[in-house]
């Protein structure tokens, strides 16, 4: 199993690289963000562990360049900050996982192995409701031809809307298709996120497509 790791406290870098191959990982190292994108486009790995205050290009730019390569090797993001918004950040530029500094070496090889086993994710096909239009892997929305900006989390979460036109989809099964099933985070953070859809799907083109079906979930409907 070959792991990459992005870290640019040597030490650390170091400790990781001789404890992960003694449980049994191939581990490549880079010290900076730009190294870290290069080695992760060219080469191959089962999994990457990047951390996110980077010299060069920090690991938020890093994640989502990948991620807009449409490269969707599994990434464990770690970082010295903490709280909520920095792990839906990291998430939310396309990370698998998130671990935050100091963290157990125990649990640490126990997310990158399940990473691993989970493997990469195939390449999301483009998809389309009426003139609404939707690239997951290249990370491309527009409407009737004009471009939207979507973060990745946004992304996901239309495409789970998207993959079933003019049904209704309960909020936990958008929570765990977009958040995972072992989350935790608080289920209210769909219907914030589907707030922001709304703003960008619908209001600027004067339309109502992203409805709240009430008690059962939400729905994409063909304008």
């Amino acid at each position: 199993m070959r792991l990459l790791v992005v870290e640019d406290e040597v030490r650390l870098a170091q400790a990781l690289q001789r404890g992960l191959a003694a449980e049994g990982f191939e581990v490549e190292v880079a010290h900076d963000g730009l190294t870290g994108l290069s080695l992760a486009m060219e080469g191959r790995y089962d999994a990457i562990v990047l951390d996110i205050l980077l010299p060069g290009m920090n690991g938020y730019k890093v994640c989502a360049e990948i991620r807009a390569a449409g490269n969707w090797t599994p990434i464990l993001m770690l970082t010295a900050k903490s709280g909520e918004y920095d792990e839906a950040e990291a998430l939310d530029t396309g990370a698998d996982d998130f671990l935050s500094k100091p963290f157990s070496y125990v649990v640490l090889v126990a997310r990158l192995r399940a990473l691993v086993r989970r493997g990469a994710g195939a390449r999301p096909v483009p998809c389309q409701v009426g003139d609404l239009r939707l690239d997951p892997a290249a990370r491309t929305c527009d409407r009737d031809g004009v471009p939207i900006h979507l973060t990745p989390r946004e992304v996901d979460l239309l495409e789970a809307l998207m993959s079933r036109p003019g049904e209704v989809v309960s909020k936990q099964e958008l929570l765990d298709r977009v958040w995972g099933p072992d989350s935790g985070v608080d289920p209210n953070v769909v219907e914030v996120y589907l707030g922001y859809l709304r703003r960008k799907i619908d209001r600027p083109f004067d339309r109502e497509t992203l409805l709240t079906v009430r008690g059962a979930g939400y729905l994409l409907a063909d304008a």
